[in-house]
């Protein structure tokens, strides 16, 4: 007991049980007569395409302001037939080749490394010095690259 006061419980009732104060509203009835203080033009003022039934908003509509894809200036062409390959240079290939203890430098043991994904293309470039004897299964390589690589008795496979 709490200090000695008597609490007496009222049995609770379903006919009795209420919504807090405030946490019900009555839905906007629009287009039901003057009498529900939404007749006549149902709330969406006098004239214009926003009173109209079936009016539909422009997409990137920004009130008569000039929108932004006009705001913006177009420039440069992107072109969809561009290929993108992940470089590496004669150079970086031997630090590679060391690092990981490549036998063959293709695209299987570079996606095995976590050096490539599986869906990147590989071309090879010539700056820099090889110094071990290496085959290259690559998708593509410089005239420089290739040169370098079978003066030191290399083997270049392109691979589609």
């Amino acid at each position: 007991m709490l200090s000695g006061r008597k609490f007496k419980i009222k049995a609770m009732k379903l006919h009795e049980l209420r919504p807090a104060k405030g946490a019900v509203k009555k839905d906007k009835r629009i287009g039901r007569g003057d009498g529900s203080g939404h007749g006549g033009t149902s709330t969406k003022g006098t004239k214009g395409g926003q009173s109209r039934a079936g009016y539909k908003r422009k997409m990137a509509h920004e009130g008569g302001q000039m929108p932004i894809q006009r705001r913006v200036p177009k420039r440069g062409f992107s072109n969809p037939h561009r290929v993108e390959y992940k470089v590496f240079n004669l150079g970086q290939v031997d630090q590679l080749v060391e690092k990981y203890g490549i036998k063959e430098f293709s695209l299987e043991n570079l996606y095995i490394n976590g050096l490539i994904n599986q869906t990147d293309k590989v071309k090879i470039l010539g700056t820099g010095e090889l110094k071990a004897k290496l085959s290259f299964k690559v998708n593509a390589i410089s005239g420089k690259a290739k040169s370098g690589v079978e003066a030191l008795g290399g083997t270049v496979e392109i691979v589609k």
